[in-house]
């Protein structure tokens, strides 16, 4: 519903922000003092979270339907979703745990440099690159807010250029990238489309990109649910609730659940 202050959605169990925002796949969102904000694209989002319902402050419904909307996967039946995994008991559990979790569709270049940050590496350290490097290259947008820098940007930069951003060994990636990127060579486009094995296969002829980047690009970039994405909390996941067994294949939503498990272990860990 449109309001003065903006687009009101009501509060519903498969949508937590807090969570959604703190598990790993987005790294531009903060805590406020009444809710979150941070960066889509060039739309500066402040969110103020009330008992019943969320407030996107000054949007109107263009701008809510056209960004926001597919941001936050709103068009997908969750509970649906959640259901497929009833039948494994680690999984029901994790996804109870977990309910709100949606899996954010972010623009592709953005997530496939930010997991190029995220190796070895920890969310507290990787949120600081990504704010160093849009406040170094990225377009100004208001409030101390900064665009994410285009491809073309990195890939007109040297390495030592991005010193400041302190991204250690992984700036000759995002450099890398970048320009395979704009040469035409890793066609962001076309992830989406491309079948599964094909695009996980380019995204990795990306140098420093492996399999684990290669996931989360095409899970939060490319909206990819059948990606699983494993890093070092999944692993402990799997090892402790699937012992002895390959990773397992969660079907068509795997990505969900590997959002939920990678959520549940973390927070078994606190």
């Amino acid at each position: 519903m449109e309001t003065a202050e903006g687009i009101c959605l009501e509060r519903n169990p498969y949508l937590d922000l807090g969570k959604s925002f703190n598990c790993g796949q987005a790294f531009r969102f903060e805590p406020e003092a009444d809710g979150y904000a941070g960066v889509v694209g060039d739309l500066v989002l402040r969110i103020r979270e009330e008992p019943d319902r969320y407030v996107f402050r000054g949007l109107d419904t263009a701008r809510f339907e056209s960004v926001v909307r597919p941001f936050l996967d709103l068009d997908r039946d969750y509970a649906a979703a959640e259901r497929t995994f009833l039948s494994d008991p680690v999984l029901a559990q994790a996804a109870q745990y977990g309910r709100g979790i949606r899996i954010l569709r972010q623009d592709p270049f953005e997530t496939l440099i930010t997991f190029i940050f995220s190796q070895n590496n920890n969310i507290p350290r990787i949120r600081g690159m990504v704010r160093r490097l849009c406040e170094g290259f990225g377009a100004p947008l208001g409030g101390g807010r900064y665009a994410f820098p285009s491809a073309r940007t990195l890939a007109g930069l040297a390495v030592e250029d991005l010193a400041p951003v302190r991204a250690g060994f992984r700036a000759k990636y995002a450099v890398d990238a970048a320009r395979r990127v704009c040469d035409g060579s890793v066609p962001l486009s076309q992830l989406a489309s491309l079948p599964y094995p094909q695009a996980r296969a380019l995204l990795m002829t990306i140098r420093g990109v492996g399999a684990k980047v290669a996931d989360c690009v095409l899970l939060f970039g490319a909206g990819r649910l059948e990606a699983f994405p494993v890093d070092v909390w999944v692993k402990r996941a799997c090892a402790r609730f699937y012992p002895g067994e390959q990773t397992p294949d969660f079907g068509p939503y795997a990505g969900l659940a590997q959002q939920y498990l990678f959520h549940y272990i973390r927070g078994l860990s606190a």
